[in-house]
């Protein structure tokens, strides 16, 4: 017997702007940096005095990344405590980035569990950078636990210039949205697959994009079957729980449609709720990770109900293929030959290269819309992890969109990094009996092979790229920044600014 699923969309810390410090709080967070004569203040340095100042530094404050200080204020200030997180070492002259300041608020935030009231100097920095790390850093997945231990931050006051100064608002309201659809993700990534399965999935999709006011669809294995989704239902046949497609559908804001805007995206995201490998199982340690293998869906859905959020003056579509791949007698076997959706048949020699197969399927309907650009995400490979780490996923595809997206993943903090195609892969994919093999023979270039395969199945004139997230989607890790263990999230950041970049430059 399961637990009672959590919350389709987490609770999130109640933000308020200010541009009084004079309030009584329980912590004040103000920000240090590791400077040569000691740690320095950034932000509104103005509320705290240099006796609290030398105080810190006397406790060892350094103002070193991630490292969280406290001091009793002693009436020297209206809140009680005083909580300084090391932003670490900035250049002279500069001011700290956003990705510091977000992992910084995202330190503090998980510092201030169990506080109900606290204000922040950080937002005088960087408002957006703080209000997301806030966000995120107060994150928990707690659904299962007994006890739950401290409940997160309750409410977060941001000081900024002036509090009713329409920017600053919009900016809450957006990095709100943003932090929230992130947490959305992890969510449903941190919920176990005794409850998230293909149908329980493609539910609490339907609810949050109807929520949002999207159209949706949900093609059971009935469907499937009659539309020809041989991907799909090839890496499904294992499961008692048979799979599912969601189609989500952003018509774009009602300014939009005034304006006679068609720019489209399609979205793309691969839903293994669970991967066993099949057949072709994995080894035992560590399978239980595999929870995570339905991430870049997660992060499609958050995206484009995000999308209706921020109300995006293009349309998006997302496709989200979902299956659950389980060895039984039921099983597709290695050697066994399936149709992808739109034709093409391929030889399946290995039923843990599924992925691409339920991708595959995806990706060709998503290109029966004429999207201007496409982005699918995936924990593709394990191959992503032997060369980007655990922390920068590996963006593919066409080279100008390419290294479009790759450089906005830089801007936000999520880091992704532009790789190759090499054109020597593709022969690997030829069968014998099929028109493509699911894996190559070549051990080597394993996360570039696979977006080798995916490309086949792109259709022409489409911008398109492709983000392998299989390290940096869940961290089995210990907290850091404003990354919590388990699901993070990546990458809702790197796609929803992809779609505004698009909205804007076209």
């Amino acid at each position: 017997m399961s637990a009672q699923p959590g919350k389709i969309q987490p609770d999130s810390p109640e933000l308020n702007l200010t541009d009084s410090a004079a309030t009584e709080v329980d912590v004040l967070v103000v920000g240090l940096v590791k400077g040569a004569d000691g740690p320095a203040l950034v932000g509104d340095d103005t509320l705290v005095g240099s006796e609290l100042l030398e105080e810190l530094a006397l406790l060892g404050a350094t103002g070193a990344a991630g490292e969280i200080t406290k001091v009793p204020s002693r009436g020297a200030l209206s809140a009680k405590t005083l909580l300084a997180v090391g932003l670490g070492v900035i250049d002279e002259g500069d001011a700290p980035s956003a990705e510091q300041v977000r992992r910084a608020a995202g330190v503090a935030a998980r510092a201030l569990a169990g506080t109900v009231h606290a204000a922040t100097t950080l937002s005088t920095v960087d408002l957006a950078a703080a209000v997301e790390g806030t966000v995120l850093g107060s994150y928990v997945f707690t659904t299962y636990k007994s006890d739950a231990g401290k409940p997160p931050l309750g409410r977060m006051d941001l000081l900024v210039a002036d509090h009713s100064d329409s920017d600053a608002q919009v900016t809450l309201t957006r990095s709100s949205a943003i932090g929230t659809a992130v947490a959305t993700a992890r969510e449903l990534v941190n919920t176990p697959p005794n409850d998230l399965f293909p149908a329980s999935f493609a539910e609490r999709a339907a609810t949050l994009g109807r929520g949002a006011g999207l159209k949706v669809e949900v093609l059971d294995e009935k469907a499937l079957a009659k539309g020809g989704y041989g991907g799909i239902l090839g890496v499904g046949m294992g499961s008692s729980r048979p799979p599912r497609l969601v189609r989500m559908t952003y018509a774009g804001s009602a300014e939009t449609k005034a304006a006679g805007g068609n720019t489209t995206v399609a979205l793309v995201g691969k839903g293994v709720t669970f991967d066993t490998g099949g057949i072709s199982i994995k080894p035992a340690a560590g399978m239980e990770a595999m929870t995570c293998d339905m991430a870049g869906a997660a992060a499609v859905v958050a995206t484009v109900v995000l999308a209706a959020t921020l109300k995006l003056p293009i349309n998006v579509t997302a496709t989200v293929p979902m299956a659950e791949n389980m060895p039984s007698g039921t099983a597709q076997r290695p050697g066994d030959v399936l149709t992808q959706y739109g034709g093409t048949t391929v030889e399946v020699l290995n039923t843990d290269a599924e992925g691409r197969l339920i991708l595959a399927d995806a990706i060709v309907r998503a290109c029966e819309d004429s999207p201007d650009y496409l982005i699918d995400t995936a924990t593709l490979t394990g191959a992503q992890v032997i060369a980007l780490g655990n922390r920068t996923p590996g963006v593919m595809g066409t080279h100008a969109f390419r290294d479009r997206v790759a450089t906005i993943s830089q801007t936000v903090g999520e880091g992704g990094w532009a790789m190759p195609l090499p054109e020597e892969l593709r022969a690997g994919f030829d069968s014998p009996i099929a028109d493509l093999a699911n894996i190559t023979g070549n051990r080597w270039g394993g996360m570039l092979a696979a977006a080798v395969y995916l490309r086949e199945f792109v259709a022409d004139g489409v911008q398109w790229a492709h983000i392998d997230v299989a390290g940096p989607a869940y961290n089995t890790g210990s907290p850091h920044g404003y990354t919590g263990k388990g699901g993070t999230g990546v990458p809702v950041r790197t796609m929803i600014a992809v779609l505004e970049d698009i909205a804007l430059n076209g």
